[in-house]
């Protein structure tokens, strides 16, 4: 399935002349910016929202994203890491005063040293200084969302927009949109973990006529998900001097991850997901592979290692339509969502991952199946 054109030009009747006028101004190429983000300048003109959750209350209004005391801080684990673990799969850190980016292989998030409440607002003003609008804010639970939003930053820098400027900003669109998912989880030592991950859209071609398009779910983008982080670290107190050689540290550290062992299991009948890696790596894993594929997490309880988790059946109307088609719907044909736990049970440096139903007794249904295969395709 071929890609539409990346920029592509609205079709606005009664701006036609003026775009005919500034097509004659211009047969330069057009150069892109890919290098750069700017969302701020979509604003109030920026697609409506490819999805719309259900209108479903929290499962409880306690504040879940505590780690027991029991649990191995930040400063622990990476310590433990470095004693515990061969060297491809140690962490590497840069810290600036009392924030620092963290990482395990591909994955990135920041770790600050200071409750998540007094965190919440700065951070979240974050998002909306760069142009973003929330689906989602749960200060309960520690998550925001923002809506599906354009990077107007890739659309062409050619001598027509130069020219007219804003008059014919508004006639272009680029074929992609972005969603990003904020989570906060505190540590035992007082310390924040920021994550940030992203989740992207574009509009295909449905046919070789190139006359129809669907939206349709694009590859995750790390190197966005970090320059975010980079970014909230200056906007937390580190200046953009010290942000920038964090970053370039971070980019040129010779550290790799070979990534645990996932694979799915059945034990007892019931699908399963076996990761090679102790509790508290698997729960933060499968935390990121819950934002990063679109679940709806409604709550979590770590000291029991349970996700509480809303899931789209996509075969729930037995109709022709797709699964992404169904979650991004918004007329009332769009399937209802089933609630269901996520499950991570540690033993020594092994986790088992299962489906739970809303009760919390083992699920061994084929939606149970689908959801371990997604957890599963993401930690690959």
């Amino acid at each position: 399935m071929n890609a539409p054109r990346t920029i592509r030009v609205k079709q606005h009747t009664a701006r036609l002349g003026l775009l005919s006028i500034a097509l004659g101004l211009s047969a330069c190429t057009t150069t892109f910016q890919d290098a750069k983000i700017d969302y701020k300048s979509a604003g109030k003109s920026q697609a409506p929202s490819l999805e719309v959750p259900p209108d479903l209350t929290q499962l409880s209004q306690d504040s879940r994203y505590n780690v027991p005391g029991g649990v191995v801080s930040a400063a622990a684990m990476q310590a433990n890491a470095k004693t515990a673990q061969p060297a491809d799969r140690q962490t590497a850190v840069n810290a600036i005063g009392d924030v620092r980016i963290q990482r395990e292989g591909s994955q990135h998030w920041l770790v600050v040293k200071r409750p998540a409440d007094k965190l919440w607002e700065p951070v979240r003003d974050f998002w909306l200084e760069n142009g973003f609008i929330f689906t989602i804010e749960d200060r309960q639970l520690g998550i925001l969302e923002t809506d599906w939003a354009e990077n107007r930053a890739k659309l062409p820098q050619d001598i027509i927009r130069k020219t007219l400027g804003k008059m014919l900003d508004s006639l272009y669109s680029t074929s992609e949109r972005d969603k990003f998912r904020v989570r906060f989880e505190r540590e035992a030592d007082g310390a924040t973990n920021i994550y940030v991950t992203h989740r992207g859209m574009e509009e295909v071609y449905t046919n070789t006529n190139k006359d129809n398009t669907i939206w349709q779910p694009r590859a995750r983008d790390p190197e966005l998900e970090t320059e975010f982080l980079r970014r909230m670290m200056v906007k937390l107190g580190v200046s953009e001097e010290q942000a920038a050689a964090v970053a370039k540290a971070d980019k040129s550290a010779a550290v790799t991850s070979s990534a645990a062992v996932a694979r799915m299991d059945t034990v007892n009948g019931q699908p399963v997901l076996q990761i090679e890696e102790g509790f508290d790596r698997a729960w933060r894993r499968v935390g990121v592979a819950l934002d990063r594929t679109g679940f709806t997490v409604e709550d979590r309880d770590r000291s029991r290692g349970i996700y509480f988790v809303r899931y789209v059946d996509p075969n729930a109307k037995g109709d022709s339509k797709g699964f992404f088609s169904k979650i991004f719907s918004r007329g009332p044909e769009a399937a209802a969502p089933v609630k269901y736990q996520i499950l991570v049970k540690g033993d020594g440096n092994k986790s088992q991952v299962s489906v739970l139903n809303e009760q919390g007794q083992p699920e061994t249904s084929a939606n149970a199946q689908r959801i371990v295969r997604i957890i599963t395709d993401d930690l690959k």
